[in-house]
This record gives C-alpha cells, sequence and structure tokens, in this order.
C-alpha cells in the first residue's frame, strides 16, 4: 500500500515528532473526515506499507528525523511558491526552503524528489512576468537537485475563496504562455513541467500531463514496480494519482495560506492544533470511549525491480 501524509495537512512541518513516535511505535490511527467516531488502524511496516508519500512547504523539521524512516521507500513534494506573507503568513522564505530542499534531495535522491510551483495565479503583484522571471530564478537555484516540477492553476473552491476573496482563475491565454515559458526554462535546467489536475490542455506545449501521483511515479522513486490487482479509486475523476489511505487531518496546518482548500479557517486550526499530543495515535486528540476503531486492509503491492524515467 500507499500512505499518503500531506493530502490535508502538513505533518513534516507540524508534526515530525509525532509522526516519528508513530514510526516507531508501528502503528497510527487516523479518523475518518466525515465520520469522526470511525478511527483506522494502519501498520506501518515496510513489509505492508511499499512507499510513504508526504507533500510539504517546509520540510527542514524532518531532516534530522531522516533515521527513524530510513527503512521505508519515500516520494517527497515540496511546494516552493514565489508568494510572500501576504499570501502564505507562516511559509518559510523560499529560499530557506530551497535550502531543505536540496538537503532532503541529497537524502532520498532525484528520483524521490519533486518540486511543486503551486497553485498558480495572476494578480497585479504576482504578474505573469513576475512568475517567468521568478521561476526561472528557482529553477537554477534547484537545477541538479530536482528533475521535475509540477504545476497547477488555481481551484476556486469554496473555502478558497471564503479566504482569499477577489482571486479569480487564471485565463487560457496566460496559462498557456506560463506554460510555455516553464517547459523552455525546465530544458535549459533539466527540469521537466509536470501538470495536476489541468487536463490535456498544456500537453501540446510540452507539459507532461500524466499526473503527479501516479503509479509510474511512484514505482520510479521506490525503483520497483508495484502490482495492484484492484487499481485505487481516484481522489477526483480526472485524477490518475494514488492518494487514498491519507493519515493527516483537516483543518490542522499551520501555514494559514489563503488558497489553501484543508482549512476551514484560522480559528479552527487553532484549536485543533492545541489538542495535538506528540504520544497520541491519533494525530488531534486521543482516542475516546465512543471511537470504532478498524484495522485497514493493507496488502504490499511490491512485484520486482523496475527502473523508470519521465518521458518530456
Amino acid at each position: 500500500m500507499i500512505l499518503n501524509t500531506g493530502n490535508r495537512t502538513d505533518i513534516p512541518a507540524y508534526y515530525s515528532e509525532w509522526f516519528c513516535n508513530r514510526m516507531r511505535e508501528g502503528y497510527v490511527l487516523t479518523r475518518n473526515p466525515y465520520s469522526s467516531n470511525q478511527v483506522m488502524r494502519y501498520r506501518l511496516h515496510p513489509d505492508v506499507v511499499d512507499c510513504i508519500s508526504f507533500c510539504t512547504k517546509n520540510p527542514e523539521p524532518m531532516l534530522d528525523r531522516m533515521g527513524d524512516i530510513k527503512d521505508f521507500k519515500q516520494m517527497w513534494h515540496v511546494t516552493i511558491t514565489p508568494y510572500g506573507k501576504d499570501i502564505e503568513p507562516a511559509v518559510p522564505d523560499k529560499e530557506i526552503v530551497m535550502e531543505s530542499f536540496k538537503r532532503l534531495s541529497g537524502i532520498v535522491g532525484l528520483r524521490s524528489i519533486s518540486w511543486r510551483y503551486d497553485p498558480i495565479f495572476i494578480m497585479d503583484t504576482y504578474s505573469l512576468d513576475f512568475h517567468i522571471k521568478t521561476f526561472e530564478q528557482m529553477a537554477e537555484n534547484l537545477s541538479g537537485y530536482t528533475d521535475n516540477c509540477v504545476i497547477s492553476f488555481i481551484d476556486l473552491y469554496a473555502k478558497t475563496k471564503r479566504n482569499f476573496p477577489g482571486v479569480r482563475e487564471v485565463s487560457e491565454s496566460d496559462r498557456i504562455a506560463l506554460a510555455k515559458e516553464f517547459v523552455k526554462i525546465g530544458k535549459q535546467y533539466g527540469i521537466v513541467i509536470r501538470s495536476c489536475c489541468e487536463g490535456t490542455e498544456l500537453a501540446q506545449y510540452g507539459v507532461n500531463v500524466s499526473g503527479c501521483m501516479t503509479k509510474p511515479v511512484i514505482e520510479r522513486a521506490m525503483g520497483a514496480s508495484i502490482d495492484m490487482a484492484k487499481p485505487q479509486k481516484p481522489a477526483r475523476e480526472e485524477c490518475d494519482c494514488l492518494l487514498g489511505n491519507d493519515i493527516g487531518m483537516y483543518n490542522t496546518c499551520g501555514h494559514g495560506c489563503l488558497y489553501c482548500y484543508a482549512n476551514y479557517d484560522g480559528k479552527t486550526v487553532e484549536q485543533n492544533m492545541r489538542q495535538h499530543d506528540p504520544k497520541s495515535p491519533l494525530l488531534i486528540g486521543n482516542v475516546s470511549a465512543d471511537d470504532e476503531i478498524r484495522e485497514a486492509k493493507q496488502l504490499s503491492f511490491c512485484s520486482g525491480q523496475l527502473r523508470l524515467e519521465f518521458t518530456k
């Protein structure tokens, strides 16, 4: 199975101690986000967890704890954007995150790390030209530490529109212009541009539109093939990524990004984070008498050695 940590919150940035405690104890509990008294128990062992997928804006807190997960195959997505504190109030400056990225790349290797430049939106401060100029500066900095970058354009979820008033969709002409420039810059620095849930629109401009957390991406990170007898149901209809089995919890990320889809509001996040106990098997709070704990059905998908390269 693929264990996910980053679809609902940023575990490396805020809960690395808790996560490593779970690794040492060999199991983790996760509440169903739609039925809070239903709790899933996952065993954390390489014989059933083929790969751990991380998605973070700040891997630094995990870097000195990597020994706790050295026996597990890993795939890291690190989001580094050009935005300032007006958009991402608690995210470290991009220069700091890029240095952490490079250190992490040295630990896990090129095949197991991806730079995410998303979500992309256009406004007066963050214009088309600004994105192109900043993307090139960042690509030059990260060249040699990653060979792929995932892009996507902002989705106007209800939470996003409420927390980020005035934001608008990126026009087709701007999407195409950015894709063309990013692909050209990527070729200069050895970075393949991949899109996330953007359909096939950008394929003709050189963007790899096959997905960001698909079976081939995971196989490449693992250096092994995986055989899924029953394909995992995608998170979204247009998405082929393997995003199930997430151990995070919504409304628990402290970054405070205006575009975030995983947080309802800052007050809810603060309330939840105050209930975090690094020693609890649950990310937030502890097990109660009313909880119904179920054992997850975990099977290894690993079938053999395989080397895969991204296609451009």
